[in-house]
């Protein structure tokens, strides 16, 4: 007796509804949770077909699910585990969560129904929509400014080469964007981008891939404007004279391996990049944070130019006297009359077209090579794709 009564004041006590019917599927019991989700008392719904409390088509089509799981045996006739509706005494619909058990007791057949409300899920995961809707909104408005803002920056250097005043008047121009950026960019960046991780981890619960899908444009326009805010960042800490190299001593094949990883993340579809290295030896004393800039850079470049279904060569290897970085795309090359110009800051190949870019890039390997006494060299032909190789002296 003590049994059967604890078992009683857990079921009357239950958070989510439990209901059993029998092999007819009328209704033998209701606990109070499942009464106030549907809106009922107990006695208007027990010895009632449990068909009232579905709408339509499963009202009318629940007796042939029955008949057809005492047929089969299979329980996903019954919905099993799977969300269905439910309908409330007032005529309105909400969602649950429906888990059904057979028992066989006193020689016949009981089967209960668990039932939990997931009313307060879907309100959640509407809010989450709205909100990730929010956020790309303010990303793209943000990058429209900056957009407007770099494209001023080109126009002025344009103006730069007519006369040493304009050049003076571009420096100024662009020690405020700088300025600018670092204040009122980073901070707001950081908001959305930490922003869209949380919705990320809360929202996995749902796993609804609309809001995976908006988080990812999110989190790639984040990433595209923080991209061109470090080159503008790298670019005056290297004009004020700020970059020294600190050398340390690493295992290049590993440092390499860790790139390689990182920027097949960020790869296209289908891209693949392919990384191997040649030498005896891999440990190297250089600044580890200059070199992985020139790497991402060079590689970053490989992709953006590359189309889908692709191959990217990242190659290192040690001789005797020097460390060999080379990067080999098949994109869309640099054609002959812009490879003199290739490695000069905003400047930007005629047939980038509307691929993305600072025009940074390049200009900012070349200098950071430069501080390690690297030399960089490249080959490229239109339609057949670019290789850059940088070289750096070291001790093994």
């Amino acid at each position: 007796m003590e049994n059967a009564a604890l078992l009683n004041a857990i079921i009357d006590n239950a958070i989510d509804g439990i209901i059993t019917i029998n092999e007819r599927g009328v209704v033998e019991t209701i606990n109070p949770s499942a009464c106030k989700l549907f809106g009922y008392q107990p006695n208007e719904v027990i010895g009632k077909n449990i068909s009232m409390l579905m709408p339509q088509p499963d009202q009318a089509q629940h007796d042939e699910y029955i008949r057809r799981y005492d047929r089969t045996g299979n329980p996903h006739i019954i919905g099993i585990g799977r969300e269905v509706q439910g309908l409330r005494k007032d005529g309105s619909v909400f969602p649950f969560r429906l888990g059904v058990s057979e028992v066989q007791f006193s020689g016949r057949k009981i089967y209960t129904g668990f039932i939990h409300d997931l009313s307060r899920e879907k309100e959640a995961e509407e809010r989450l929509k709205e909100y990730a809707g929010q956020l790309e909104e303010q990303v793209a408005e943000r990058t429209q400014s900056l957009r407007e803002t770099v494209t001023e920056l080109q126009h002025a250097k344009e103006e730069v080469s007519q006369s040493l005043e304009k050049e003076k008047e571009l420096n100024q121009l662009k020690s405020r964007f700088v300025s600018m950026a670092s204040h009122e960019f980073r901070t707001p960046l950081s908001s959305i981008q930490l922003s869209a991780v949380l919705i990320e981890k809360y929202a996995q619960q749902f796993n609804n891939p609309n809001i995976a899908k908006h988080i990812g444009k999110i989190k790639n326009s984040v990433g595209n404007l923080t991209a061109i805010l470090n080159d503008f960042l790298s670019l005056e800490r290297l004009e004020a004279g700020k970059v020294e190299p600190v050398y340390t001593r690493f295992d290049i094949v590993k440092f390499a391996e860790e790139i390689t990883e990182e920027m097949q993340l960020v790869a296209k579809q289908n891209q693949h990049i392919i990384y191997q290295h040649t030498g005896t030896v891999s440990m190297v004393s250089l600044d580890q944070s200059l070199l992985k800039n020139c790497i991402i850079n060079l590689v970053s470049n490989a992709i953006k130019y590359s189309g889908e279904n692709t191959f990217i060569e990242f190659n290192t290897e040690i001789t005797e006297s020097h460390l060999i970085v080379a990067v080999k795309d098949n994109g869309i090359g640099i054609p002959d009359s812009d490879q003199k110009h290739l490695f000069e800051a905003f400047f930007r190949a005629h047939n980038t077209g509307n691929i993305p870019g600072t025009g940074l890039g390049l200009n900012i390997v070349t200098r950071y090579a430069g501080l390690m006494n690297g030399q960089i060299e490249f080959e490229s032909k239109v339609n057949q794709g670019t290789s850059f190789t940088i070289s750096f002296p070291i001790a093994v």
